[in-house]
């Protein structure tokens, strides 16, 4: 066969990626069986018949550096797996990696190096190999920041959230991390009103005036109260617009206000938002095995 006609036969062996295949033909002089058995050792095989899998599972994290920080969303499968101590490892590895080299995209950020030699994306080849699911980095973002300004992190204990901020000025971590915490908890989709997304806005102004035409207000008061309405939804979804977790009695603004700072930037990441899983009935799994 041909090198071209051995890498399709090896492909349709392994449905491992070509470059992979080709790597594992040179390594075994182009004999097949040696190159299938070259990519199931080094987990590349199983990851390649992973690859479309849905990974929605993970954790999020945050790693600082002085005034650079990275925040990131590496999946797994399943979350018995998010707490594996080899998927936790390698987490913290790709993060430290990530702060390090500071990619602009996930193609950019699968082919760093980690200390043990190998890419990301390879790494995480080799554990899906190991493990038996995919594992794969998501999204990150780097952020930077003034010497001058504080950032402001909180990681939840079940590592599924994580809030990373930039405050105006030397503040004290503690006031960094109750905002971040707070926006943990309320899971606001955005940092002020100058941040609100012009889709978003739109699509909630025409809910609400359907919603008041519906009720049958008076159309000379239905401006009014769409108007009321749209506020009040800013208010909810906006960071600083929300009341205060630990203390009902401020806004968010105002508790920055109080402790002579202000917000820049706001990032939350929870684990698989936006993802859609796969709703597994083991009940009905386990009946039909038992028939």
């Amino acid at each position: 066969m041909t090198k071209t006609e051995l890498i399709k036969k090896l492909r349709d062996m392994t449905q491992a990626g070509v470059m992979d295949v080709k790597k594992a033909l040179d390594a075994c002089a182009d004999d097949l069986e040696k190159a299938a058995e070259w990519l199931r050792e080094k987990g590349i095989a199983k990851a390649a018949k992973k690859a479309s899998a849905v990974a929605a599972e993970g954790v999020a994290a945050i790693g600082i550096e002085g005034d650079k920080a990275v925040i990131v969303e590496i999946n797994s499968q399943t979350d018995f797996v998010a707490k594996n101590e080899n998927f936790l490892q390698l987490a913290s590895d790709i993060k430290a990696a990530i702060l390090v080299n500071s990619p602009a995209s996930i193609e950019q950020c699968n082919q760093i190096k980690l200390l043990s030699g190998n890419s990301i994306e390879d790494a995480c080849k080799e554990l899906t190999g190991k493990i038996g699911e995919k594992i794969a980095v998501r999204r990150f973002q780097i952020v930077n920041k003034d010497a001058n300004d504080s950032f402001g992190v909180y990681e939840h204990s079940n590592k599924k959230i994580a809030v990373l901020l930039v405050l105006n000025g030397k503040v004290d971590s503690e006031v960094g991390k109750n905002v971040a915490m707070h926006a943990a908890a309320m899971g606001p989709r955005f940092m002020d009103r100058n941040s609100v997304d012009k889709a978003w806005l739109e699509s909630e102004s025409k809910i609400l005036k359907e919603q008041t035409i519906a009720e049958g207000k008076p159309a000379d008061k239905a401006e009014m109260i769409v108007k009321g309405r749209i506020n009040k939804s800013i208010a909810e979804v906006c960071l600083t617009e929300q009341v205060y977790v630990k203390d009902p009695s401020m806004k968010v603004s105002e508790y920055l206000k109080h402790n002579n700072t202000s917000l820049k930037q706001y990032i939350r990441y929870e684990v698989g938002e936006g993802i859609e899983k796969k709703v597994e009935d083991f009940a009905a799994e386990v009946a039909s095995q038992m028939k």
